[in-house]
């Protein structure tokens, strides 16, 4: 494979440089894409407003069905008071269920007050202000 080219006068190569077209533009390589960086963690408030309308219908209505077990207060992040209200009503099961039924009412009062609370009220007063019973 020659280098020469022809020139447009004559028929003849030509090997001289000035008469050569210009090289095409090289393209550079491409570059490995670099991911976006990761925003900044939002603050507690930014965080949790979004879904505190499905937290806080998640947690009443659990408090109403399953308020013996307690099993609302672990969703709060009231570990304590979630294992008092479960030994309690699982432990009242074997004493006539009086402490079941109390468990439960207790559930039941709680899980009304969650879901008539408006969405700011409850994040005030069950997620920043971390209020553990009623």
């Amino acid at each position: 494979m020659s280098t020469e080219q022809y020139s447009p006068d004559e028929n003849r190569p030509s090997s001289n440089a000035e008469d050569m077209p210009p090289p095409p533009p090289s393209t550079p390589a491409p570059e490995a894409e670099t991911p976006p960086p990761a925003p900044a963690s939002p603050s507690p408030v930014q965080a949790s407003s979004t879904p505190i309308k499905d937290k806080k219908l998640l947690v009443g209505i659990l408090a109403i069905v399953l308020g013996s077990l307690g099993i609302h207060k672990f969703i709060l992040g009231y570990q304590k008071e979630g294992i008092i209200m479960c030994v309690i009503g699982v432990i009242g099961w074997f004493i006539c269920g009086i402490p079941t039924l109390a468990m439960w009412i207790i559930g039941l009062i709680e899980g009304i007050g969650y879901l008539t609370k408006t969405d700011e009220e409850f994040e005030n007063t069950y997620i920043i202000g971390r209020k553990p019973w009623f």
